[in-house]
């Protein structure tokens, strides 16, 4: 399985929002939504970053129909903000790609004292899907996208510590908060069928990538992506292709997860990932998801 750009046709009048837009894989799933005729909302924490790479994307392409709201999806209140904000100026959502995320390694909480990566890459994207939800139109061409991570095999969800506190893997947060991803694009999609939607939602992983998100890193392990990086990781362009085959893609049916298919799933042609058997699991799904809407403080999709 492999996946064409330049097969799929004009998108124009659809809607797309693509959270973290303005840098790595972000800004290049923007630069091909906007090049397929999508109006994209970027939704992005510095509005700065977002004007600078709004106006790199019309250097290239001088028609594309972008639009700027910001979201900081670390803090809930603005979440909803955003939402609202967009129900106000659109009438409809027709891809949602929560691509944005953080990888941190200082146990830095969000203002509720919820550890950040947990915040950031799962919670904020479960409460803005919810409050989304209503201007998804449902036909089976509306996507919702959860990017996850290699990172999500042999994590697992700490409901008793979802600071990852007790463990002694310093990569323990991150790799909970990708696997909340993938299980929630997975119990969200068994929800959509349990109640006759359409609409479709699933999970991908971009392989290995430079997308911004190692500044963080020990600097041995920074220095060593640096010097194998040209080897192993994908350009962001080519890290942006799962995303955009589970976007665009006919043949996609919902609950899958896609990614890279070559070593170690680095970098490759575009098909379906391995996961990891934990993430299987819908006991752990629904309780994440009852989790999620208790600090969310919203009911989704009972």
């Amino acid at each position: 399985m492999d996946f064409e750009l330049k097969n799929i046709p004009s998108q124009k009048g659809r809607v797309a929002i693509v959270t973290g837009a303005n840098n790595g894989i972000g800004f290049e799933t923007t630069l091909a939504l906007a090049n397929y005729g999508f109006k994209v909302i970027m939704a992005c924490r510095s509005l700065e970053k977002a004007e600078k790479a709004k106006s790199a994307i019309l250097e290239k392409l001088p028609n594309a129909d972008l639009d700027i709201l910001q979201l900081d999806l670390s803090d809930l209140n603005s979440v909803k903000t955003f939402a609202q904000q967009f129900k106000d100026n659109y009438s409809k959502l027709d891809v949602l790609i929560n691509n944005a995320g953080v990888l941190i390694y200082s146990g830095k909480k969000n203002k509720e004292g919820i550890e950040l990566q947990f915040a950031t890459n799962h919670l904020g994207p479960f409460l803005l899907t919810n409050l989304l939800f209503e201007l998804i139109p449902d036909d089976s061409n509306s996507r919702i996208v959860a990017l996850s991570s290699l990172a999500h095999k042999g994590a697992k969800i700490h409901f008793d510590d979802l600071s990852c506190e007790k463990s002694d893997d310093p990569d323990a947060a991150y790799g909970q908060s990708k696997l909340a991803n993938l299980m929630f694009a997975d119990e969200l999609n068994r929800r959509l069928k349990k109640s006759g939607k359409e609409i479709v939602a699933l999970a991908v992983h971009p392989g290995g990538s430079d997308s911004g998100l190692f500044d963080e890193m020990s600097k041995l392990k920074y220095y060593t992506f640096k010097i194998l990086s040209p080897l192993i990781l994908n350009s962001n362009a080519a890290a942006a292709k799962p995303s955009l085959f589970a976007a665009l893609s006919p043949n996609v049916k919902g609950g899958e997860y896609f990614g890279p298919q070559g070593f170690q799933e680095f970098k490759g042609k575009v098909g379906v990932a391995k996961r990891s058997e934990y993430s299987k699991r819908e006991d752990v799904a629904v309780d994440l998801w009852k989790l999620s809407e208790e600090m969310t403080g919203q009911p989704f999709l009972r």
